[in-house]
C-alpha cells in the first residue's frame, strides 16, 4: 500500500482566498512512530477516553487499538490477511476493514467491511456488493457508515451508505451528480459527514443531516474530503492548496482551522471526539508517515488579581478626576 491516506488522493486545486499556515494553534500535539520500524501508521479515530483506533502497513496491513503513549492493542478480523480498524465509540465498540480471499487469479483479494462490538466481529458488506465494501465510521448506537463498489479495485462507481442492524440506506442519491461518494463518519446523533467527487479529480465534503445535505468546502479548495464528526457537530477532514500540498481543518460550527503538526509536508485529519481530540496522521519530507493526537488547551484567564487592581486604578482616576469638575453629574461615577 502506498503511503497515502486510505480514502483520498491529494490533487492541487487553486484556492479563493489567500490561506496563512496557523499550525496548531490552540493544540497539545503528540506523535505517534510506528511501531513496527516501517515508519508507516494512520490514525483513525479516537473516542471520549481516547483510545484510538488505526492500522500500521506491516505487510500486510495490521489493525490495532491505542491508549497513549504506546499500549497498542492488536485488532485483526479472524482468519484475514489484512485487517484496518478505521473508527471507535465511546463504548469500545470499532468498525474497519479486512481483505480475505487473495488468490493467483485475484492478488487483491475481496475487501470487506466489519464491526468489532464487544468480543463479537461480524461482517457489514452491502448486499449489492460482494467484492467491495469499506465500513469507516461507527457512533455509540453502532451505526455504521462507509461504501461499496461493483469491483474488486474499489476505485470506481462509489456509493456511500449507512447502515443499522442490517439496514444499508443508499447516501449516494442524496448527493448531487457524482462519481464516487464515501460516508466517513457518523455521530451519536446519526448526523453524517463525507465526500463525493463531482469529477474524477475533483471532490467536495458533505454533511448529510436527517437527509438534508451540505457541501463542506472551507477554503474554496477543488479537493475537499470531511471525515469525522463529534457530538458537538465540530467536522475535520483536509483540502489541498493550490500547489497540491494537503492540510488537515478543524471545522468548529462554521470556524474553520488549517491544521498542520510541525514537520508535515501532508496532513490528513480522521477523527474527533467529544472534547475536541483530534486524531490523525501526516506526512514528513522523509516519507514517513506518522501518528498525530491534537488536545484543546484552554485559554488562559486573566488573573484575577491583575483585573482587580486595574479596577481599582481606574476608579481612583476617576475620583481623582471628579474632585476637579465638581458640576459632573452623580451618574458619572462607578
Amino acid at each position: 500500500m502506498s503511503k497515502n491516506l486510505l480514502f483520498a488522493s491529494a490533487l492541487a486545486g487553486p484556492l479563493l482566498f489567500g490561506w496563512v499556515d496557523t499550525a496548531m494553534a490552540g493544540y497539545s500535539v503528540q506523535t505517534v512512530i510506528d511501531p513496527t520500524g516501517n515508519n508507516f501508521i494512520n490514525l483513525l479515530g479516537i473516542n471520549n477516553a481516547g483510545t484510538i483506533a488505526g492500522f500500521d502497513n506491516n505487510a500486510p496491513a495490521q489493525g490495532f487499538t491505542l491508549v497513549l503513549p504506546t499500549t497498542f492493542t492488536p485488532e485483526n478480523f479472524p482468519g484475514a490477511a489484512s485487517t484496518m480498524v478505521t473508527a471507535i465509540n465511546n463504548n469500545g465498540s470499532t468498525a474497519g476493514i479486512y481483505v480475505n480471499n487473495i488468490t493467483v487469479a485475484n492478488p487483491l483479494g475481496i475487501t470487506h467491511g466489519f464491526t468489532h462490538i464487544g468480543s463479537t466481529f461480524t461482517t457489514v458488506d452491502n448486499p449489492l456488493s460482494t467484492v467491495f465494501n469499506q465500513a469507516l465510521g461507527i457512533n455509540n448506537a453502532n451505526e455504521t457508515v462507509g461504501y461499496y463498489a461493483p469491483t474488486p479495485a474499489g476505485n470506481t462507481n462509489q456509493i456511500a451508505y449507512s447502515q443499522t442492524g442490517g439496514l444499508f440506506i443508499d447516501i449516494n442519491h442524496l448527493l448531487p451528480s457524482n462519481v464516487n461518494s464515501q460516508a466517513v463518519g457518523i455521530n451519536n446523533s446519526a448526523v453524517i459527514v463525507g465526500f463525493y467527487q463531482p469529477t474524477a479529480t475533483t471532490s467536495l465534503g458533505f454533511l448529510d443531516s436527517g437527509g438534508v445535505i451540505s457541501t463542506i468546502d472551507p477554503f474554496g479548495s477543488t479537493f475537499t474530503q470531511a471525515l469525522g464528526i463529534n457530538s458537538a457537530g465540530e467536522i475535520v477532514g483536509f483540502f489541498t492548496d493550490a500547489g497540491g500540498v494537503q492540510h488537515g481543518y478543524v471545522d468548529n460550527n462554521g470556524a474553520f482551522l488549517p491544521f498542520d503538526p510541525t514537520g508535515s509536508v501532508n496532513t490528513t485529519i480522521n477523527g474527533v471526539n467529544d472534547l475536541g481530540q483530534i486524531a490523525g496522521f501526516f506526512t514528513d519530507a522523509n516519507d514517513n508517515v506518522i501518528g498525530f493526537v491534537g488536545t484543546p488547551v484552554p485559554e488562559p484567564a486573566a488573573p484575577m488579581v491583575v483585573a482587580l487592581a486595574g479596577l481599582i486604578g481606574i476608579r481612583l482616576r476617576r475620583r481623582n478626576s471628579d474632585r476637579h469638575q465638581p458640576g459632573q453629574a452623580a451618574a458619572a461615577h462607578l
